[in-house]
């Protein structure tokens, strides 16, 4: 009953927010209105263009499945999928390792030596660390420069470091994986969680709702 709380609260907050400039422009098709919102949010007068709109949407009204889209956003549309393929056979599979990578961070025993309740208590206790020093952070990184830095730059940087921060534990785990190590390999893992989670998984979030309606 609680853990539904937050999800009302924020449920109620979306619905009372006005949506983006750019779904109200290129899928509502209503310039004034994006311009009233615009002007609200930016505190400056922004004007209304609806017949520079309406010619935009008329060169750019077709339907998904057609050659048109296809030679457009044809190739973006193939990139994004793979893209999010690899990362999600490179990253999430994490979830399979979490057995051999938490004992290693020394936020729990190995599966033998604990029972099933145990076991679960003390991986829920690890992730929860794991999301207060690297997955949370990466959200609020991006909040904080994601206007100074701008969205290509940001998520670049997520692919690339994550890939580094996975690229060293991968070929030095051995060397890692050890009582002396501990600490280079839980700062290690948690920078790519951080990465991640700037990069990739906020921009992600922050395109939907560029794109998307609320509802």
């Amino acid at each position: 009953m609680l853990g539904a709380l937050p999800a009302l609260l924020t449920y109620y907050r979306r619905i009372k927010m006005s949506e983006t400039g750019r779904y109200t422009v290129v899928i509502e098709g209503n310039a004034k209105q994006a311009a009233a919102d615009m002007s609200r949010v930016l505190d400056i007068e922004i004007q209304a263009e609806q017949e520079k709109l309406a010619a935009f949407k008329a060169n750019n009204d077709y339907p998904f499945w057609s050659r048109k889209f296809l030679e457009r956003q044809g190739l973006h549309l193939i990139g994004t999928t793979t893209t999010w393929f690899l990362l999600d056979i490179a990253f999430y599979s994490q979830n399979l390792t979490q057995k051999d990578i938490f004992p290693v961070m020394g936020l729990t025993h190995k599966a033998k030596q604990v029972n099933a309740l145990t076991e679960m208590f003390e991986i829920s206790q690890a992730m929860f660390v794991v999301a207060i020093f690297g997955t949370f952070p990466g959200y609020w990184f991006t909040v904080a420069f994601i206007e100074k830095l701008g969205h290509f730059r940001i998520q670049l940087m997520g692919f690339f470091f994550m890939s580094v921060f996975m690229f060293i534990i991968g070929i030095k785990y051995k060397e890692l994986a050890t009582k002396e190590n501990r600490w280079i390999f839980s700062g290690l893992y948690g920078l790519t969680s951080f990465s991640q989670t700037s990069g990739q998984t906020a921009q992600l979030l922050f395109y939907q709702q560029s794109c998307f309606r609320r509802g």
